[in-house]
């Protein structure tokens, strides 16, 4: 089985790939937390893209942390090969609040 890596361009769909993000939540009750992301191998989609499950936590911060639990959106060509996600969740309610957390993922190989 031939690997791809972050710098080979590849055209189709790659299989056992992920995606990692860093990004920030929303600022509610006046602070915000840090989302530091690796997705699940993806899920083909009836439309030929495919998706992503991911879980996790949000960093502590304030005393307390946040769970999710979120799809993301299908695949987005950038170019050379290469595809990111699009996101956009929200974190469990905790300490009688929850986050937003929207954004890009960094690029994987294949282009769908």
């Amino acid at each position: 089985m031939t690997r791809a890596g972050k710098d080979d361009f590849v055209n189709g769909f790659v299989p056992h790939h992920n995606h990692g993000s860093v990004d920030y939540t929303s600022v509610d009750h006046g602070h915000v937390h840090q989302c530091l992301d690796v997705t699940f191998p993806p899920t083909q989609t009836q439309d030929g893209s495919h998706i992503h499950y991911t879980e996790g936590y949000v960093m502590f911060e304030n005393g307390h942390t946040h769970h999710y639990q979120a799809y993301s959106g299908p695949a987005i060509p950038v170019g050379n090969g290469m595809h990111v996600h699009y996101y956009d969740f929200f974190t469990s309610e905790d300490d009688g609040h929850r986050h937003h957390v929207k954004g890009v993922d960094k690029p994987a190989p294949g282009n769908i």
